[in-house]
């Protein structure tokens, strides 16, 4: 039977925090369904406002489809399937996850905001396609205002007269967004290298072919912006032959196996990441060609980066002359929400330029981008620690400030608005601080894309598909972000009120798992394994009195048949949902390891390379939720959890059998 949670007593609300809480009321179609008549009013609305359009194009042409079309026998048959179909699709997505629920603390997903899936799904019968303008004359231009939009959170130059304004687009996910980032990195990495071989008289270039592939990025692109005034100030055959001449050159038109043949003093170029990078940076490396041998896995402390190894292996490929293509930092990993130093990998690229090693820095924010909100005043600005520590227990750690302080300093960044933008799947976002750079990217093709016409930022990026690696991609996505965005401005008074909810419920979460910790000492050994820097959080369990790793990992996975969903099972009877993660000894070092089974009660010794017992197995919570602290009803759903966690595990046959 379901449970109804307990009420716990509601703190006095402040004139602006209840302000808040009621604009935030109006943000989700809500875990209730509170406001269906809210979103049934605006798809209505704007169906018959998409249907007025289109009978209005051209008024003069008779209707297509004979009203009496609908009385056909074949009509209505077609109809009827269609509806059989539906329903049962209905039917079935019944047993979809409840991410709209405030007990879903599983996964990274969560309710999707009202602004953004109402303009997706008005967006959607006009069917844009944002690769160009004359597919998607207003959604394309949309699409490029998001990433400006993004761009003034992040603290880049947002402004378009600005000559290194940043650019931004939109992708299917965090994945494309992190491979856009290696395909830009290479190809401004390459472009000197084309330059000197290609012999370009009246422009100053580097020494010798070292040289040009070890610039700093921002150096190589003074270059490129030379080389295009340059080519600019050429007679019509000059500037033919020189482009063609420099183009041969490339790295794009080569391939990897031609270019590093024609410059065999060159090694193909490493990416420094940290052991807590997602999986797509292994599969970008494969995709580009550079091959997964070229991704260097770095040590991590307390599951962040650790800047003393990110330098110990600059010095390294600096002393064996082995370029690096990029170094990748992560804000908010995806296991432990753990924010990497920034400021610290911004100042090793500084220190490394200074010594002819360049290599740029992208930061994978997909699951921490939008926590940026949180950090950034109503104009742009960056707020100061100590106000934001006014609106938290102990967030942000000064660490955390200082590494969100640093992201206007950082080449690209990966954002995900379909994580914590609460947005729908299909939006992943990439931004690089200088649009120049994007140039290389570009691929032309006549049947979609126009020549000519004025060189300022809005209209080159019309032709987005140019510079993007998809050759279709979704306007009503670009239009669900811009819109979202509109409503609810990229800043702390704004937008910035969901994230701040789930991070109080993070810091709530903290305090009672080392509550639950106090109480179940006797029967279950709890502890956090790292703190958490954003709003997801791990627990680490094992029953009292066992000291072997493989059993408090079945321990775990048992329990966690209880907090996934199961389609074999109704969703109803399941009180919770959570998901589950591993630590493995290769990735957090023996110190670690070792301070966190200590604190379980397991013996180090009885990890093993036996299947179960190389790793452990941990409960893993992500708090996206904004109403995991229901002011209104004056409950703790996070309180709730743990309570059913208490009560679960005490009538556990598990371990009754185990004692």
């Amino acid at each position: 039977m379901t449970q109804t949670p307990q009420a716990w007593p509601a703190a006095p609300v402040h004139a602006q925090a209840q302000s808040d809480r009621h604009m935030l009321a109006a943000c989700f179609l809500g875990p209730y369904g509170e406001n269906d008549t809210l979103l049934e009013k605006l798809v209505v609305e704007f169906l018959r406002d998409h249907v007025h359009w289109r009978r209005n194009f051209h008024p003069e042409d008779p209707p297509a489809i004979p009203t009496s079309a609908a009385q056909h026998p074949q009509y209505q048959a077609f109809e009827a399937r269609m509806r059989r179909e539906l329903h049962q699709l209905s039917a079935a997505l019944k047993q979809s996850v409840p991410f709209h629920s405030p007990r879903y603390i599983g996964h990274m997903a969560s309710d999707l905001l009202l602004p953004g899936l109402a303009a997706q799904i008005l967006t959607l019968p006009y069917n844009p396609n944002n690769v160009s303008e004359d597919a998607a004359p207003i959604t394309v231009q949309l699409e490029v205002q998001v990433g400006l939009q993004l761009a003034r959170m992040l603290g880049f130059v947002s402004d378009p007269s600005r000559p290194d304004c940043a650019l931004g687009h939109l992708t299917s996910g965090g994945t494309l967004a992190n491979y856009q980032a290696l395909r830009l990195a290479l190809a401004l990495k390459a472009f000197p290298v084309a330059m000197l071989a290609a012999g370009v008289p009246d422009i100053d270039l580097p020494g010798d072919v070292s040289q040009a592939f070890n610039l700093a990025p921002s150096s190589a692109i003074e270059l490129l912006e030379r080389w295009r005034h340059w080519l600019s100030r050429q007679n019509k055959p000059d500037h033919q032959h020189w482009r063609t001449r420099v183009n041969a050159q490339r790295i794009e038109h080569l391939g990897m196996v031609s270019f590093f043949a024609r410059h065999r003093d060159l090694r193909p170029p490493c990416v420094l990441a940290p052991i807590t990078a997602h999986y797509s940076w292994s599969k970008g490396l494969k995709l580009i060609g550079l091959g997964r041998e070229q991704l260097r896995l770095l040590p991590v402390n307390g599951m962040r980066l650790d800047p003393a190894a990110l330098q110990e292996a600059l010095e390294r490929c600096e002393c064996d002359g082995q370029p690096v293509l990029m170094t990748v930092a992560v804000l908010g990993s995806t296991e432990y929400g753990t924010i990497d130093p920034i400021d610290e990998v911004v100042v090793a690229r500084e220190r490394s330029s200074k010594h002819g090693l360049g290599f740029s820095v992208h930061v994978d924010a997909a699951w921490g981008g939008y926590l940026a909100t949180l950090f950034r005043q109503r104009d742009g600005g960056l707020r100061p620690l100590q106000e934001i520590q006014q609106e938290y227990r102990d967030f942000p750690r000064p660490e955390v400030h200082a590494a969100f302080s640093a992201l206007s300093q950082v080449d690209s960044v990966t954002i995900d608005p379909h994580k914590l933008g609460y947005l729908p799947y299909g939006t992943g976002a990439f931004i690089c601080r200088d649009h120049r750079a994007v140039e290389l990217l570009s691929e032309h093709a006549d049947y979609v894309f126009r020549e000519g016409g004025p060189d300022d930022y809005m209209t080159r990026y019309r032709q987005l598909g140019q510079f993007v690696p998809e050759g279709s991609k979704s306007g009503a996505a670009a239009a669900a972000v811009y819109v979202t965005h509109r409503v609810l401005p990229l800043d702390h008074a704004h937008f910035g009120l969901m994230p701040r909810q789930t991070v109080l419920a993070a810091e709530a979460f903290l305090v009672r798992a080392q509550r639950f910790a106090e109480e179940m000492a006797t029967t279950i050994k709890a502890c956090v394994p790292f703190h958490p820097d954003s709003n997801l959080v791990c627990l680490a369990l094992n029953p009292s009195g066992n000291d072997d790793i493989a059993r408090a990992n079945s321990f775990v996975r048992n329990l966690h048949d209880q907090l996934r969903c199961d389609p074999q099972q109704p969703l109803q009877i399941k009180q919770f949902f959570a998901s589950i993660t591993t630590l493995q000894r290769t990735m957090i070092g023996d110190v670690e390891m070792h301070r966190i089974l200590e604190n379980l009660g397991v013996d180090p010794a009885t990890m093993t390379d036996d299947t179960d017992a190389d790793r452990l197995v941990i409960l893993r919570h992500t708090l996206m939720n904004p109403y995991l602290l229901d002011h209104e009803n004056g409950i703790s759903y996070i309180d709730h959890y743990f309570d059913y966690l208490t009560l679960h595990l005490r009538q556990s046959t598990w371990l009754q059998h185990a004692e």
